[in-house]
C-alpha cells in the first residue's frame, strides 16, 4: 500500500456540523443522516483522523450530543455545542482549541463527506508560504446576470473559482481574525474572515468529490444502502498486437522482450483489462469512454494513470476495492519471474494491500493469435465492496 507522509505535528481540525440541514429533507439534520452506509459526518471525520489531525473538534447543534456521539462512535473527536450561525460555531471552536496552541487548523463543513487526502496535503503544504489556503475548482459553465428572469450581461468565468472546504490556516492568524471580525455581520466563510484581516489566502486545487450535500436529491436512491448490493463484480478483457521495436509493459512493469505491444498508449494490456473490470463493477462504462484512443493527450501515456483514475472512481462511488484477479494469456515472455513485481506495482497504484492482487498467466497451447505469438491478451475480474 502506498505510504502517505504524516501531517506536521500540531495540525488540528474543526468540523462544523451545527446547522439544521433542513433543505436535505432528512428526518434528522443532514449531517447525521446515513449516506453511503454511514452517517454523513463520519466520512470526513474518518479522513481527518486518518490523515493525522489532532485534536479533532466538532461543533454540533444544541441537544444533539447523543446522535452525534452515536454517529462518531470509536473516533477520537471532541464535541462542542455550536452557535446560531456558522461563524459563531467556528469562533467557539477556535476558542476551544486555543488552549492547546495548534500550529495549523483545517476548518471543514460536515456536509462535504468525501475528503480526499490529496486535498489535505495540498492545503497544508501551502501554509508554508501563506497564512491561509483554500481548495478551489474552475467554473466550467457560462455565467450571466439574472435581469428579472431574463438573461443579463455575461460574466467572465475565467477569473472565477468555486470555493470548497476544508479551509486551512495558521491557527494564531485565523483565531485573531475571528476575534476582530465585527459581530453585526456574518461572513460567507473563514477565508473571507481571514482576508478581511489582511491575511493572504493561497488557492490550491480542489476536487469534485468534495461535493456538498444540500438537497433531497443528494440523498437519492443511488446513495441508499438498500439500493445496491454490498459486493459488486466487474470483468474486463483486452488484447494487443506484438510488434518489433515496441516496449513491453505488463501490469505497470517493463519487461525486456524481443517484441512489445502496439497501441495508442503504452498498450499495457493487463492494466487495460483491469481498468475495464473496475469500471464495470461500478457501472462507469469502459476505458474507451474515459480515455478515447484517438485523443492525442493519451498518445504513449502510461496506463498507470488509467488505473489510478478507475480506482478513484471506485472510491467516489462509495466502494472500496475487494480484490482483483488478472490472467495474462501469452506464449512468451514467461510471466512467473515478474509476477511479484507486477502485483506490487498494481497494489501501489490501486492503494491496496498486495494480498488482494492476483496475477496469473496461461497459454492457448499455440492456438489462435496469442498461440502464434501475434499478440498478448488479458482478462480481469474485480470485486468492489460498499463502504
Amino acid at each position: 500500500m502506498a505510504e502517505q507522509r504524516p501531517l506536521p505535528p500540531g495540525t488540528a481540525a474543526l468540523v462544523v456540523a451545527a446547522g439544521a440541514g433542513l433543505r436535505a429533507g432528512q428526518p434528522v439534520p443532514k449531517q447525521f443522516a446515513r449516506w453511503r452506509g454511514k452517517p454523513v459526518v463520519r466520512h470526513s471525520v474518518e479522513a481527518l483522523v486518518a490523515a493525522g489531525c489532532a485534536p479533532v473538534l466538532m461543533c454540533i447543534p444544541a441537544g444533539a450530543d447523543a446522535v452525534a456521539a452515536k454517529a462518531l462512535a470509536g473516533l477520537p473527536v471532541r464535541l462542542l455545542t455550536g452557535g446560531t450561525t456558522r461563524q459563531d460555531s467556528v469562533r467557539a471552536g477556535l476558542e476551544a482549541l486555543a488552549g492547546e496552541s495548534p500550529v495549523f487548523v483545517l476548518i471543514h463543513d460536515a456536509a462535504r463527506p468525501i475528503l480526499p487526502r490529496a486535498v489535505i496535503d495540498r492545503l497544508v503544504a501551502a501554509l508554508a508560504h501563506e497564512p491561509g489556503a483554500i481548495p478551489v475548482l474552475p467554473v466550467v459553465d457560462s455565467l450571466c446576470h439574472n435581469a428579472a428572469g431574463l438573461m443579463g450581461d455575461p460574466l467572465d468565468r475565467t477569473a472565477l473559482r468555486r470555493v470548497q472546504t476544508p479551509q486551512a490556516f495558521r491557527f494564531a492568524g485565523i483565531l485573531a481574525a475571528h476575534r476582530d471580525w465585527p459581530g453585526a455581520t456574518d461572513a460567507g466563510d473563514d477565508a473571507q474572515v481571514a482576508r478581511a484581516a489582511g491575511l493572504g489566502i493561497a488557492l490550491v486545487e480542489g476536487d469534485e468529490a468534495l461535493h456538498k450535500l444540500t438537497f433531497p436529491a443528494d440523498f437519492g436512491a443511488k446513495d441508499s444502502v438498500v439500493s445496491a448490493p454490498p459486493v459488486r463484480i466487474g470483468t474486463g478483457y483486452d488484447v494487443h498486437r506484438l510488434e518489433a521495436g515496441e516496449e513491453l509493459w505488463l501490469c505497470g512493469v517493463r519487461i525486456e522482450h524481443s517484441h512489445g505491444l502496439a497501441g495508442h498508449s503504452d498498450a499495457d494490456v493487463a492494466i487495460h483489462a483491469l481498468v475495464d473490470a473496475l469500471l464495470g463493477a461500478i457501472g462507469a462504462g469502459d476505458i474507451g469512454q474515459h480515455f478515447p484512443p484517438g485523443d492525442p493527450q493519451w498518445l504513449g501515456a502510461s496506463s498507470d494513470r488509467f488505473l489510478a483514475h478507475a480506482a478513484r472512481l471506485v472510491g467516489e462511488s462509495g466502494h472500496a476495492i475487494g480484490n482483483v484477479d488478472l490472467t495474462i494469456i501469452c506464449e512468451a515472455p514467461k510471466i512467473g519471474p515478474h509476477r511479484n513485481a507486477m502485483r506490487a506495482r498494481l497494489a501501489e497504484v490501486l492503494d491496496v494491500d498486495i494480498g488482494v492482487v492476483s496475477v496469473k498467466a496461461t497459454t492457448t497451447e499455440k492456438l489462435g493469435p496469442t498461440g502464434r505469438r501475434e499478440g498478448i491478451a488479458a482478462q480481469a475480474v474485480a470485486t468492489v465492496v460498499r463502504v
